[in-house]
């Protein structure tokens, strides 16, 4: 059935969606100076695979082992960066943002054209806009959506948003266009697309059944039968990331990683909480909650029987049709592949994955004063927007330094050790030593068995001259992991400013054995070796 629209509604429609681009253009822009953080560093300044565009497939499939596999499309959006600006983060800045409003753009026409299937509940097509701009406006300039977009290898999880909206809208003008096929194959390209961006594509295809049975079929059966090629296609996508699940266990997705299966489905009844609560009040927000986020797992009982009754009530409103019941399908079934019973053991919660379910509860809450108040309700979305927009602004100010960020991060979560050596070895790149030192020792005050803490201490007690001490904790920590390479380059380093030269040339000698292209031990270990007696 297409969609009839009239002069006034297109103009209404345009003009809404360059309120849409300019709002979050607006909170956005001060963001690209900010420099790369964290994981940007291994993605971008150390990663080889995207120094070059060609050959192609070295940019889409980097080297196997290599903790930069398994998302070709995002490695490629990165490769296309760096041709245009290198190492400097305005470019990578510029495309997020970028990718944000093409998301947001979606998401309006999303709503709009959903509205347009219930016409007796939305007759006129300005009572369509209106509500879509406002949904669309309020997700763009929410303050949870600023880890998925101003850091900048989130992008993992804009870019996948994006397809994964694309989807979604091709499909619904499939419905409402004379010849779907078109739009639809465009849908199973933007599904494919998003499979090769982040893994929790996978549920887009149910995503997709679920909207045509809630909006347009009437029951998975006819919609089924219907439009059976078009559920072909997209379930053919889902052979994208059973090709690319390689990588996921050196990213801490599985299981034997520290969390069985229904101990991490109790925590992640907290973190769901957690995240509507964020959703309605923005206030703190944290970079990396750590390991570790609850006290115990009967914490989190009284969390997960409700999250269980609201996913009750969603899931027997999504079977009476409603508009609710569809929006608390997408709310959780968007979440499962992380919050459900295959632990993230490395990262059990994080803002970013709030990208697409945070469109679901700003749906609820714009169609409940809609519902209300009608038109009347425009000066508060307009309102909420500023205040959610200033709140955006401000969150960003903490991305301005990578110590600034980590700074925040370890105040919010004093208790992680991996955000204090991330603040720590901020500070050491800021020639902050004896402060970056304390970090390292706070966290290993948490954990003493960490490694990456007391070898970033060893480093830093080196720079400092104090050679000796570097040693102890660097034999605190013997024998090292086999692939630890730049560990026995730092000991080289240690034993050779303290005199050692001997022990020295052995050190250099290992971490070349186990990174042939490290150049600058192997010019240590050519120097050493011509000096007259190496002691």
């Amino acid at each position: 059935m297409p969609l009839e629209t009239s002069p006034r509604g297109t103009g209404l429609r345009w003009a809404a969606a360059l309120g849409i681009g300019l709002a979050t253009a607006a909170v956005y822009t001060g963001t690209l100076g900010d420099p790369l953080i964290y994981d940007d560093h291994v993605w971008i300044t150390r990663n080889p695979a995207i120094r070059h565009l060609s050959p192609l497939m070295g940019v889409l499939h980097p080297a196997a082992g290599a903790l930069v596999s398994g998302r070709p499309i995002l490695s490629l959006s990165l490769a296309l960066n760096y041709a245009i600006s290198g190492n400097a983060p305005w470019s990578y800045h510029l495309a997020n943002i970028a990718i944000h409003i093409l998301a947001a753009l979606a998401l309006f026409g999303i709503v709009s054209r959903s509205l347009a299937l219930r016409p007796e509940a939305f007759p006129r097509e300005s009572d369509r806009i209106l509500p879509a701009f406002a949904v669309a406006l309020l997700w763009a300039v929410h303050p949870l959506q600023t880890e998925s977009v101003t850091y900048v290898i989130q992008r993992a999880e804009s870019l996948m948003g994006l397809f994964y909206f694309l989807t979604l809208y091709c499909f619904i003008r499939g419905v409402q266009s004379g010849r779907p096929v078109a739009w639809h194959f465009l849908a199973v390209a933007a599904c494919l697309l998003g499979m090769a961006t982040k893994e929790v594509m996978v549920t887009a295809p149910l995503i997709v059944l679920a909207y045509d049975r809630a909006f347009v079929a009437g029951t998975f059966r006819r919609a089924l039968r219907l439009r059976g090629g078009l559920y072909l296609g997209l379930a053919a996508t889902w052979i994208i990331p059973v090709l690319l699940s390689a990588g996921l266990g050196r990213r801490g997705v599985g299981f034997g990683l520290g969390y069985s299966w229904w101990a991490y489905s109790l925590t992640e009844g907290w973190v769901v909480a957690h995240y509507i609560l964020l959703a309605a009040w923005p206030y703190p927000l944290v970079l990396d909650y750590g390991i570790g986020i609850v006290g115990s797992v009967g914490d989190t009982v009284p969390w997960v029987i409700a999250i269980l009754m609201i996913g009750a009530i969603a899931f027997d409103a999504f079977w009476r049709r409603s508009l609710l019941g569809f929006a608390g399908v997408w709310f959780f079934l968007v979440l499962a592949p992380s919050s459900s019973v295959v632990p993230v053991a490395f990262q059990p919660m994080a803002d970013h994955r709030m990208y697409l379910p945070l469109a679901a509860v700003v749906a609820v809450f714009v169609g409940a004063f809609w519902e209300l108040l009608g038109r009347l309700s425009l000066p508060l979305f307009l309102g909420l927007a500023l205040v959610l927009g200033a709140g955006t602004v401000l969150r960003n100010r903490d991305y301005r330094t990578e110590t600034s960020i980590w700074d925040d991060t370890v105040l919010r979560r004093p208790s992680n050790p991996r955000a204090r050596i991330a603040l720590g070895t901020a500070l050491a790149d800021e020639g902050k030593l004896a402060e970056a030192a304390e970090q390292f020792v706070a966290a290993l005050r948490i954990d003493p068995g960490d490694f990456e803490a007391r070898r970033s201490l060893g480093l830093v007690l080196y720079r400092m001259g104090r050679y000796s001490d570097a040693l102890a904790q660097y034999g605190r920590l013997l024998p090292p992991k086999p692939d630890q390479a730049p560990f026995h380059h730092d000991v080289a380093l240690a034993l050779e400013a303290a005199g050692r030269n001997r022990e020295a040339i052995g050190e250099y000698a290992r971490a070349l054995a186990l990174d042939p292209g490290d150049t600058e031990a192997r010019a240590r270990l050519e120097r050493l070796k011509a000096l007259p007696a190496a002691r």
